[in-house]
């Protein structure tokens, strides 16, 4: 842990542009507007608790480029939350959004919170507040937030509101990922998982693998490991064999792990709202607890880390099984730069986190597009063209990593810079 707890991710961020911008031969005006937000906010947040008190929170928003549309990316709370981490995420969602071809920019927030410790109606209170202070700051056309880390689309849902009622009309284009009927989109809980898996089972195209009977490991059981587990059994006909997760009740994580293949249905359903899975009632079913670190050990075809950023690192690198042969990165930033070196020597096929995981963000542009329109998707529509949007964004990254002869990270950035760059030059900006 003490690594993950060390490592910037902004830095991390800043030194995966570097790296390819070096690659383009990107003139230094464009390199310093992407290394850097456009916008950055910093907020008090008093809140009134449940005995009456008064307790003051941090609250960030940080856009970092909207060339290509309105800022777009999540909200997390998160008791770790740094204006650094959401820098990060906030660069991430830029590329992510050009990857994945869709008309937005990348922005990211978040508080400095333990959701856990919050009753109901202090969380909604908080959401309220988050919004009373950034809402000139936000819209449809200007920054759409969403749910991330110990976010819920309930939560979306209050701070929807709450925009509304400052604006004087119902504004549900403002938040995506927002409770099905009260302006949310069907398919968006299962898409980022969803996305995941399609973009392995195009690995597996390109690598000439049949997926029946492939096995993974996945470290997380939030929603992006839950859906990615239930997707890779019943799209590619895998088995997984366990799953890693936070404890928050002992401050540690634990590997639940089955050989014949866990069943994500009976997990999410020991599973609380912040992915801890009930370890009494897993030992009852079977499972086997063994130490959180033990996933990425396994004897699998593919791995996926699905948690936080940096659980991927020079030090433990080296313990990855040789029979992995793909690393589809569900999580934001869960690889390091000593690591990644280790892992194109070692041939393992890496997709990179902000293609990997852009079905949520993708999902979320259908939601806003289904909110302009006030007529919403059946779920198979949804999923279908999620479907073809991730399939089709694999596809142009695996084009450049042929073409230049890259590695699938450095393509990815190559596409989404030169996107944006694009738009920049079209707009004016440079």
């Amino acid at each position: 842990m003490a690594k993950h707890e060390e490592m910037n991710p902004f830095k991390l961020a800043q030194a995966q542009f570097d790296q390819v911008a070096e690659q383009m031969g990107l003139e230094p005006a464009v390199r310093e507007m992407l290394r850097w937000p456009l916008r950055e906010f910093r907020f008090q947040l008093p809140v009134r608790m449940d005995d009456g008190s008064i307790k003051v929170f941090f609250g960030f928003r940080v856009q970092h480029n909207d060339a290509r549309g309105p800022a777009k990316g999540g909200i997390r709370f998160a008791a770790n939350e740094t204006l650094d981490t959401v820098r990060a995420l906030a660069t991430w969602m830029t590329w992510k959004c050009a990857v994945a071809d869709i008309p937005l920019g990348g922005g990211k927030g978040g508080v400095v919170v333990d959701p856990s410790m919050l009753s109901t109606g202090e969380k909604e209170r908080l959401c309220r507040e988050w919004i009373d202070a950034i809402w000139k700051n936000l819209g449809p056309r200007n920054d759409v937030p969403a749910p991330d880390v110990g976010t819920t689309p309930q939560m979306m849902g209050w701070m929807m509101d709450e925009y509304s009622k400052l604006r004087g009309e119902y504004v549900p284009g403002v938040i995506t990922g927002k409770p099905v009927g009260g302006g949310g989109s069907l398919g968006r809980t299962a898409a980022t998982g969803f996305g995941v898996v399609v973009t392995v089972r195009e690995a597996m195209k390109h690598l000439g693998i049949k997926s029946v009977g492939r096995t993974a490991s996945i470290q997380g059981f939030g929603n992006v490991a839950q859906y990615a587990a239930r997707t890779f059994i019943e799209m590619l006909g895998g088995r997984v064999i366990c799953v890693s997760c936070w404890d928050r009740d002992d401050r540690t994580s634990y590997t639940f792990s089955k050989e014949e293949g866990v069943d994500p249905y009976f997990l999410q359903s020991i599973t609380d709202q912040y992915g801890t899975v009930d370890k009494e009632k897993a030992q009852k079913a079977g499972y086997v607890i063994e130490d959180g670190d033990v996933w990425l050990t396994k004897d699998v075809d593919v791995l996926i880390p699905a948690a936080v950023e940096g659980v991927i690192t020079g030090d433990n690198v080296q313990q990855i099984s040789k029979q992995v042969k793909i690393l589809a990165e569900g999580a934001n930033g869960p690889t390091l730069l000593e690591a990644d070196k280790v892992l194109k020597e070692r041939g393992i096929f890496v997709i990179p986190d902000f293609l990997c995981n852009a079905g949520g963000v993708t999902c979320s542009y259908f939601e806003q597009v289904q909110n302009d329109m006030n007529y919403y998707w059946p779920e198979e529509e949804v999923l279908a063209k999620l479907d073809q949007k991730m399939a089709s964004a694999f596809k142009a990254v695996l084009a450049m990593a042929r073409e230049k002869h890259l590695y699938m990270r450095d393509a990815a950035y190559w596409v989404a810079i030169a996107s944006v760059e694009r738009a920049m030059r079209l707009r004016g900006w440079l």
